[in-house]
């Protein structure tokens, strides 16, 4: 009795099949090293990829959370991000000026004058300087409001500035506020 009892508990907890030969497994996991060569089906895959990333793009564009980058992830630099947007800073115009004083100095030859857009431009970039420094302060001091100046994220500063400098038509993710308005959180 014991006997039959134990190979009832047995047979309960099996798999309920036996277990298949090696070579029936292998064949079951054999795929195919290149893929689908089928000349349609590459033109398929290549146009569902193009449409998925043309949509990523998009939504990166837009602000979308899911398709942002980690670097832009979060309400913390999304904020920043509105804050930044939402003034005209000197140093949006650190490229446009720079390309103008590499142009300018092609053509002039006095040495005065080279000396006076030297001064000059020393002094632009201390007014650069001295917007990121206070925009910086501004930006961290709005976020600290909000979130609590423990939970700040690091390198919220850098951030801030580097999207600062950049020309407002080439950022991204887009700028969501016009300029003098921010968005209301």
């Amino acid at each position: 009795m014991a006997e039959s009892s134990n190979k009832s508990d047995v047979a309960a907890s099996g798999k309920g099949r036996p277990t298949p030969p090696r070579k029936v497994q292998e064949a079951a996991r054999v795929k195919p090293v290149v893929g689908n060569k089928n000349p349609d089906a590459v033109k398929a895959a290549r146009a569902k990829q193009i449409e998925e990333r043309r949509k990523a793009r998009d939504g990166m564009m837009r602000g979308e959370e899911k398709y942002l980058g980690v670097r832009d992830k979060g309400a913390q630099k999304r904020l920043a991000r509105d804050l930044v947007d939402c003034r005209l800073s000197v140093g949006e115009f650190v490229m446009p000026v720079l390309f103008t004083i590499i142009v300018v100095t092609f053509f002039i030859t006095d040495l005065e004058t080279l000396n006076n857009i030297n001064s000059g431009m020393l002094i632009f970039m201390l007014a650069v300087m001295a917007d990121a420094a206070v925009l910086g302060m501004t930006v961290k001091r709005r976020l600290a409001q909000k979130f609590g100046a423990d939970k700040l994220e690091k390198g919220l500063m850098w951030y801030v500035i580097m999207r600062a400098v950049q020309l407002r038509q080439l950022r991204i993710p887009k700028p969501q506020v016009k300029i003098g308005r921010v968005r209301q959180q």
